[in-house]
């Protein structure tokens, strides 16, 4: 299949479905897996990737849920190709500046990605919209248990999976949910949620994993450990602690709506104003701001059929896709003014904020007036977000 057939297609995982889709984003479990006898792709020599690759890759195509997927070598992909891929989560980083001897596999809707030769001979990653930690863990599994089945991979009775990283010796699995938590960073609480997910051995990076900054008010939260817990062990502690991020997410937003509303408008009126007539948007601006239109979708501000719109400007505002939509190459001032105008077009429709109702139907929740909820916004938030994370 051709490149742009997957440019020009949306991933699955993108489309704000499955539980808790409001809040989490999307579910990714990843396997590290390496072939016994053959050295890590970092030592190999490149008469040894092209080796290894020659020995995965026809395995991985021929698997049932790779039929008439995608498969593409690193060496013929162009860099902003390569940059696609990494904004749809589909490639690392890392991946993205391989070559000869690496490539990548995926299925036509996107939500199973494997690189071969990355830092391990595979990477093996399925992505779900919304909270499916435990449906993508077992699209995940299979696929390992396919590929094991003809592949031998390096494995020691005592410490498991063997991996480039020590830090990913054991089950070499790493599994993670993208939050979108603007409640809890406008609220203050994001730094005690955070403090409090490292102390229980759990990892809270940004948007593109390791290293990146969390823009838009979306964080990756993931397990550290993989050596000495089961898979299905990892999965389901995750999943408790992201309910309970969720928990308190909810609980923020109904504290900003109680209690500081005032604070809550003025960023929802602000970032309306801004989206709906700029001319010029770097693209960490426009993260920030239609995370709030996101948050506003949520709570009642516009119409849900505004959420589609807004959850795709999220991704086609990335740089990459912005170049690869425009069909040119473009300086940054030419790639800023062309994000406000993708924005301000697809917006046209979006109405101003539902402030009235929105408020009326907070104050009749909470069993008061909102002359009476005005009244509360020098309260102080509810429960702190660092109790009850275990």
């Amino acid at each position: 299949m051709a490149i742009r057939n997957i440019l020009n297609k949306s991933s699955d995982w993108l489309k704000g479905e499955g539980p808790h889709h409001d809040i989490v984003v999307s579910s990714r479990v990843r396997l590290a897996r390496n072939l016994a006898g053959a050295p890590f792709p970092g030592w190999a020599k490149k008469a040894e990737r092209t080796a290894v690759l020659e020995r995965i890759r026809p395995r991985v195509e021929a698997l049932p849920e790779m039929g008439d997927a995608y498969s593409l070598a690193c060496q013929d992909l162009t860099a902003l190709e390569k940059q696609v891929l990494v904004e749809r989560h589909l490639i690392s980083r890392e991946h993205a500046a391989k070559g000869v001897g690496s490539a990548v596999v995926m299925n036509r809707r996107q939500s199973l990605s494997i690189m071969i030769n990355e830092e391990d001979h595979l990477r093996m990653q399925s992505i779900r919209s919304g909270l499916q930690l435990r449906a993508a863990f077992r699209a995940v599994n299979k696929v390992d248990t396919e590929l094991e089945a003809s592949l031998d991979f390096a494995f020691d009775p005592d410490l498991g999976y063997l991996t480039a990283c020590p830090s990913n010796v054991g089950t070499g699995m790493r599994v993670s949910a993208m939050l979108h938590v603007p409640g809890l960073v406008l609220s203050e609480q994001i730094n005690q949620v955070i403090q409090a997910v490292n102390k229980i051995g759990l990892a809270v990076r940004g948007l593109y994993g390791e290293g990146t900054e969390a823009l838009g008010n979306l964080f990756q939260i993931s397990n550290q450990t993989t050596l000495g817990e089961a898979e299905e062990g990892i999965v389901d502690r995750l999943q408790k602690v992201i309910l309970q991020v969720i928990e308190h997410e909810q609980n923020a937003r109904q504290t900003l709506l109680q209690r500081r509303s005032n604070t809550l408008l003025d960023h929802m009126g602000r970032s309306y104003g801004i989206l709906k007539h700029a001319y010029s948007m770097h693209s960490k601006e426009a993260l920030n701001l239609l995370s709030l239109a996101k948050l506003g979708c949520d709570l009642g501000f516009y119409p849900e059929e505004q959420r589609h719109a807004v959850d795709e400007l999220f991704m086609e505002t990335q740089p990459a896709h912005l170049q690869k939509g425009s069909q040119q190459k473009l300086a940054a001032e030419e790639r800023d003014a062309l994000r406000a105008t993708i924005i301000r077009q697809k917006l046209a429709a979006c109405p101003e904020p539902d402030v009235v109702g929105v408020l009326e139907r907070t104050a009749k929740q909470a069993g008061s007036s909102p002359e009476e909820g005005e009244k509360k916004q020098g309260e102080g938030p509810g429960e702190s977000a660092q109790e009850g994370l275990i």
